[in-house]
């Protein structure tokens, strides 16, 4: 159902805009339907509102009907806006003002009643995973925190219990006919938890999988209709990351598209030179812009370059419009709030500006447009001291956003970088153009919902 609610944001405009093309063509205008030029510019309308419905989070970022109405109205404001703009530039005003007008006109309500259905069925479906878990009682920690920030498919901890305890008979005393005692027939103790709690999902660490009578509990759980994951499997299809104790193990056990699958390189190097030079065209648009707002409340240069390290440990100047006083970045970790930040920097981070001037960067092919965000040299040489297989997310091109920036918080710690490593992995391990779409949508959703960094 989930799925059929979110496949209907995409229907609606499809529907909503040809049948109004229809009544139009045929009531209204009297022009054939299917026009060229007109029937051209109705398939753009529809796919600007895709683009903006998604931006917005449609139908799933929404919780409330306020925020419903909100994100529905923006979405549909937006795509008709940008319509209405490219018609204008073109100089060709072939899509008909009862198709933009009437199409918002409908499209929010239908936006609104979908978008609300489909938070309907999430609480519905929240925590349909009843996760127990045999791992350590720090990983347990770490699979309920991560599991209640945002998990790639819905799940809950419902338990937790080590592998010993896991794998330790039933010791409980019952009596018998007669009145003398003796051992009850024992429920094997993971059997007994799982079914106390209803799991529907068994996790297990190394150690659980090493652990004989364990596996064979998992496999009577399994038997009986109850999932089972190890824990790097469950990490990769629940939360989108591989767990620190399996990425040493798994650092050389994948192919890497970007080194071992040619057409996707080339594919990706395309992508990347056609994002490049369209953002050329941002950027050239912003310059004065962002000249002005430096003029009164950031003086200083307009560009701040700092080295990063690249593919294979290779060294570039990362380029940004400057946030910070001249002289005062540099020296510890950045943070969201970083009081060294001015007003008119703080404002261009929360809304990416700052990231714009980095489509040089993907110009001149040390950037990719999705990848593991590039390090600085001092921070890398830390890393890898603490991090033995940090290197491995050099093997490709760093990205002006990534898999770890749409599933991570801003990152301002050795503990941030590990935990963003997982994520980087799962990426590396997983690395496909749809892969990268879906970045890219998720980016653009952050940013209109000012998340992330």
């Amino acid at each position: 159902m989930a799925r059929l609610t979110r496949s209907a944001v995409y229907l609606a405009p499809v529907a909503v805009v040809l049948v109004l093309g229809e009544i139009h063509a045929h009531l209204i205008g009297h022009y054939p339907f299917a026009d060229t030029f007109r029937f051209g510019w109705m398939l753009a309308y529809v796919a600007t509102l895709w683009v903006s419905g998604y931006a917005v989070g449609l139908p799933d970022t929404p919780r409330t009907v306020g925020s419903a109405v909100v994100s529905s109205a923006v979405a549909v404001a937006a795509g008709a806006g940008v319509i209405s703009l490219a018609q204008l530039l073109s100089g060709s005003l072939l899509l008909p003002r009862f198709v933009v007008l009437g199409g918002a006109g409908l499209l929010i309500p239908a936006y609104t009643w979908l978008t609300l259905g489909s938070e309907r069925l999430r609480r519905r479906r929240e925590g349909s995973d009843r996760v127990l878990a045999v791992v350590c009682a720090e990983e347990a920690a770490a699979l309920a925190h991560d599991l209640a920030r945002a998990p790639e498919r819905p799940a809950s901890l419902v338990a937790a219990l080590p592998a010993a305890e896991a794998a330790r008979p039933a010791l409980s005393l019952a009596p018998a006919a007669g009145g003398e005692l003796r051992p009850p027939p024992a429920v094997p103790p993971l059997v007994e938890q799982a079914q106390a709690v209803g799991a529907t999902v068994i996790v297990l660490d190394r150690q659980a999988q090493a652990d004989e009578t364990v596996v064979a509990q998992a496999a009577l759980l399994h038997g009986q209709g109850v999932r089972v994951r190890t824990l790097s499997l469950f990490t990769d299809e629940w939360l989108g990351k591989l767990p620190v104790s399996e990425l040493e193990q798994m650092s050389l056990m994948f192919d890497i598209q970007e080194l071992h699958a040619q057409r996707y390189a080339r594919l990706k190097r395309f992508v990347d030179l056609a994002v490049g030079l369209a953002g050329l065209v941002a950027l050239a648009a912003a310059v004065p812009v962002v000249w002005l707002l430096d003029r009164v409340g950031n003086p200083g240069p307009l560009f701040y370059r700092q080295p990063r390290v690249g593919q294979g440990g290779a060294l570039f100047d990362i380029v940004k419009f400057r946030s910070m006083p001249p002289g005062s970045a540099g020296s510890p970790w950045t943070g969201d709030d970083d009081p060294r930040l001015s007003p008119v920097g703080r404002w261009m981070r929360r809304v990416h500006l700052d990231e714009l001037p980095q489509v040089l960067n993907i110009v001149r092919g040390e950037l990719s447009l999705v990848g593991p965000r590039p390090e600085q040299p001092c921070y890398v040489e830390q890393l890898r001291a603490e991090i033995p297989f940090y290197d491995v997310r050099h093997l490709v091109h760093p990205g002006l956003t990534g898999w770890a920036q749409v599933k991570y918080q801003y990152g301002a710690s050795v503990a941030d970088a590990l935990q963003k490593l997982q994520y980087e992995f799962y990426y590396l391990r997983h690395q496909s153009l749809a892969l990268d779409l879906r970045i890219v949508a998720r980016t653009i959703r952050s940013v209109v919902h000012r998340q992330g960094r």
